[in-house]
C-alpha cells in the first residue's frame, strides 16, 4: 500500500469499509444469533432462545444502516463497480437480500405475531435458517471479488454460458471457503456478545463453549481458506503473504484471537468480547490490504471505478453530516437497549 497514492477516492473507499465493518460487528452478531438459535439445545434451550431474542430486538433493525450506507456509497462513489457487480452476481446478492427480508420477517412474527407452539416453531426455523445461509452467500461474494472470478467472468459475458458468467464465479471453491468461514466468524462474534450478555452463569458457560467451539472452527477455515487461495486465488494469497502491511494485519489478528480465547477461558467476558470484534475487524482489513489498491481485481482500481471528483466532494459532506446524525443516534440507541 502507497501512502502517497492515497486521494480522495481511497479516502471514500476507506469509509465504505469503515461502514462495512461495523455492519460485520453488528449485524454479523444478529446473523450468528441465528446460528445460535438453530443450534440450541440442551436443558436451558429456551433460555438461551429467550437471550438471542432479548440481545437482537432492540437493534436488529438499526444495524441494517451500515448496509444501506456501504451500497448507497458504492453505487455513488463506485458506479462502475457497482455496475459490474450487480450483473455477474445478481444472483448471489438477490438471495442475500431475499435471506435478510425472511429473518426480519420471521423475527417479528415469531417475536410478536405467532400464537400456538406450531406458529412459533415455523417461524423460528425461517428465521434461523435464513440467518445461516446469508451471511454464508455474503462471504462467498466478498470471495468470488477477492479471487478475481467477477472481472474474469466480465470478459466471458459476450461468448460465455449463463453458468460460467453468472453462477461459476461466486459458486467456487474458495467463494464457499470464505462464505463458511464468515458464517463461522459470524457465529463466535455472537456466542462471545451472548455470554458477555447473560446474567445467569450457566446461560453464560452455554455460550461461552460455543465460542470457544466457534472459534476453533475459524482457525481452521482460515487456514482452509488459506490453502485454497494458493491454487484459486493466487492474488489473494500473495497480498496476504507477501504484502508489506501483511506481517503487520496478522500479528494483531494473532494477538486478538488470543486474548479473546484466553478471556473466554477465564471469564472475563467484557475483554473478550472487545478481542473478539478486534480479530474480526483485522480479518475483514486484512483482506482489503491483500486487495488494495483494487475493487475488482486484476483490473478494475479504485480509481478506475470512482465517480467524478466534485461526486465525491458531495459525497464525503453527506457522509460528514450524515454521520453527526447517525452516530449520536445509535450510541444513544445501543446505551439505551443493549447490556
Amino acid at each position: 500500500m502507497t501512502l502517497s497514492r492515497i486521494g480522495l477516492p481511497e479516502i471514500i473507499a476507506g469509509i465504505l469499509v469503515v461502514a462495512l465493518n461495523a455492519y460485520v460487528l453488528m449485524g454479523g452478531a444478529d446473523y450468528g444469533g441465528g446460528v445460535w438459535d438453530l443450534l440450541a439445545s440442551g436443558p436451558r434451550r429456551k433460555e438461551q432462545r429467550d437471550l438471542i431474542a432479548h440481545s437482537i430486538a432492540p437493534i436488529w433493525e438499526a444495524n441494517h444502516v451500515w448496509l444501506i450506507v456501504v451500497v448507497v456509497m458504492l453505487f455513488t462513489a463506485f458506479p462502475l463497480a457497482f455496475n459490474d457487480l450487480g450483473i455477474i452476481l445478481h444472483i448471489p446478492i438477490t438471495l442475500m437480500l431475499i435471506g435478510i427480508v425472511l429473518r426480519g420477517t420471521a423475527f417479528v412474527f415469531r417475536s410478536y405475531g405467532a400464537r400456538g407452539t406450531v406458529a412459533e416453531v415455523r417461524w423460528g426455523m425461517t428465521f434461523a435458517i435464513a440467518s445461516t445461509i446469508t451471511p454464508v452467500v455474503l462471504g462467498m461474494i466478498i470471495g468470488a471479488v477477492a479471487s478475481g472470478r467477477v472481472s474474469r467472468a466480465l470478459g466471458l459475458i459476450e461468448t460465455g454460458t449463463f453458468a460460467q458468467v453468472y453462477v461459476m464465479p461466486w459458486l467456487g471453491l474458495f467463494p464457499i471457503a470464505t462464505g463458511l468461514m464468515a458464517l463461522a466468524l459470524f457465529a463466535f462474534l455472537a456466542a462471545v456478545y451472548l455470554a458477555h450478555a447473560a446474567a445467569a452463569d450457566a446461560l453464560r458457560d452455554d455460550f461461552r463453549r460455543r465460542g470457544l467451539i466457534a472459534g476453533v472452527v475459524v482457525f481452521l477455515l482460515a487456514f482452509a481458506a488459506l490453502a485454497i487461495a494458493f491454487t484459486r486465488a493466487p492474488m489473494v494469497a500473495r497480498g496476504l503473504t507477501e504484502s508489506g502491511w501483511a506481517l503487520a494485519v496478522h500479528v494483531l489478528t494473532g494477538v486478538a484471537a488470543v486474548i479473546a480465547f484466553a478471556a473466554l477461558w477465564t471469564r472475563r467476558y467484557a475483554l473478550a468480547r472487545i478481542a473478539a470484534a478486534a480479530q474480526v475487524t483485522f480479518i475483514l482489513w486484512g483482506w482489503v490490504v491483500a486487495q488494495y489498491p483494487y475493487v475488482l481485481p486484476p483490473s478494475v482500481t479504485i480509481r478506475d471505478a470512482a465517480a467524478p471528483a466534485i461526486t465525491l466532494e458531495l459525497l464525503l459532506a453527506g457522509l460528514i453530516g450524515g454521520a453527526l446524525i447517525l452516530i449520536p443516534s445509535l450510541r444513544y440507541l445501543l446505551r439505551t437497549f443493549a447490556p
